[in-house]
């Protein structure tokens, strides 16, 4: 199993692959090589250096029953159940049941090379704009629709200021940025509430 981020999508509408090699970035100097494709549009295609290596594997999965983006929507409601905050977990859960494709990013080796995460940033923050939704990295967790991150699922050693957000009473996300090694500003998030001393901005 390789390392993924992915675009869970509200807004399934045609993405061109030439609309993705026009959003690439001078540099560093990337490609996309088509893999797969059907009279619906593409369903995989490999970022990659010119020259290489691959950068990322990018796979598009509507959530249709029976298929793969349908069965990982099903994994993440289960997954996500004991997760915290718990008023994350209820709102991502309800949530799920809008997301109707799934962009999958496996991080390879080429991720690391010539700055090649940086492409990866340009083509999710692209397919983002186009189809809505949230975001999802593994062992890091979920994020709401303004990109905040809303659910724990990091590992215990984990260090560095992050932004994210937590559901006030009325059902509105409150955005601050936690140092993420801290142990009481851990607490309160889990908590689902703003640490003390930290300014939370109110979002719709």
């Amino acid at each position: 199993m390789g390392y993924y981020i992915r675009v869970l999508g509200r807004n399934d509408v045609p993405i061109a692959v030439a609309s993705l090699r026009a959003c690439l970035p001078l540099y560093p100097k990337v490609e996309i090589h088509e893999e797969n494709s059907n009279q619906e549009g593409w369903s995989q295609l490999i970022l990659r250096h010119i020259g290489g290596p691959d950068i990322a594997l990018v796979e598009r999965n509507p959530v249709i029953p029976g298929e793969l983006g349908a069965d990982e929507i099903g994994e993440f409601v289960d997954e996500v159940q004991d997760a915290l905050p718990a008023s994350a977990a209820k709102w991502l859960t309800r949530y799920f049941a809008s997301v109707t494709v799934i962009y999958a990013f496996q991080l390879l080796n080429g991720t690391d090379v010539k700055n090649g995460w940086s492409a990866v940033h340009v083509l999710k923050s692209y397919i983002w704009k186009q189809v809505g939704g949230i975001l999802q990295a593994d062992m890091e967790g979920f994020s709401n629709e303004q990109g905040h991150h809303i659910l724990w699922q990091f590992s215990e050693g984990v260090e560095g200021e992050w932004s994210v957000a937590v559901l006030d009473p009325d059902e509105k996300w409150v955005a601050f940025t936690m140092d993420l090694g801290d142990l009481d500003h851990r607490r309160a998030f889990l908590d689902g509430t703003v640490p003390p001393g930290v300014t939370g901005t109110a979002k719709n």
